[in-house]
């Protein structure tokens, strides 16, 4: 398993931390890679009753290593895909602790999380649109439910960044904590949760998430339209843009 996911387990709390702070945890296959398997592997441990995800000081995820379009990539690799796939069928309680920059899947991932606690320097940004692509983990499907069409859309498509106090009034966030506070209360819930009946648990989540076969199929339907969407010239325009901009500020 790549050193760049910390993966702890602490009083029934298995924290699955982003670690690649050089990159502002950006993802890359090897990394998604890993978070399947410390997901699949905490929910088959008996020791471990709660997932929680966290990043580094400043940077919860800076979303997919654009590296891996840039080198030529005809749709979202493997490992991304298995990882959105596979969140939906977790079946223990995803908790987050957010601090700093959450863009992308950093911010997606959030919809799947049964609480989130963000600190009042978090930024959350989806710039699918700007790159040509379309939203991915089930986001186009998720959001509008969580937060209404509008409020999706102004995050999604508009490409609008959040503070976290318009994360929390959206419905993205449970509370806003000081940041050296943040992964401490986010700890604090996973632990309680960790330490109810499990079975009782399990089940009570199966019923507020309801049948999971709608997610996964938006997550398949997405996938697709994101790998047309990579091939298109406005996305091959967008990431040379991209790309310039990022050489001539370097």
């Amino acid at each position: 398993m790549t050193q760049e996911i910390a993966v702890t387990v602490v009083d029934r709390v298995q924290t699955i931390r982003f670690n690649r702070p050089a990159k502002k945890n950006a993802l890359n296959s090897a990394m998604y890679t890993a978070l399947s398997a410390a997901l699949a592997a905490g929910d088959l441990d008996p020791a471990v009753g709660v997932h929680l995800f966290a990043g580094t000081a400043g940077a919860f995820s800076a979303g997919n290593d654009i590296a891996e379009f840039l080198d030529g990539g005809t749709g979202l690799a493997q490992p991304t895909v298995d990882f959105l796939r596979a969140l939906p069928h977790v079946g223990k309680p995803l908790v987050a602790a957010v601090d700093g920059l959450a863009v992308g899947i950093g911010t997606t991932l959030l919809l799947h999380c049964d609480l989130v606690y963000a600190s009042p320097r978090s930024r959350f940004v989806t710039p699918f649109l700007n790159l040509g692509l379309v939203p991915e983990a089930a986001s186009s499907l998720l959001a509008p439910r969580r937060m209404g069409h509008h409020k999706a859309f102004e995050l999604l498509v508009l490409g609008e960044t959040w503070g976290a106090e318009q994360a929390e009034r959206a419905g993205l966030v449970n509370a806003v904590v000081p940041e050296v506070e943040v992964e401490v209360r986010a700890r604090e819930a996973a632990v309680r949760l960790a330490a109810k009946p499990l079975e009782a648990l399990a089940a009570a989540r199966r019923l507020l998430k309801g049948d999971v076969a709608d997610i996964v199929a938006r997550i398949d339907a997405e996938v697709a339209v994101f790998a047309e969407r990579l091939q298109s010239p406005e996305a091959k325009a967008a990431f040379a843009a991209f790309l310039a901009k990022s050489v001539r500020s370097a």
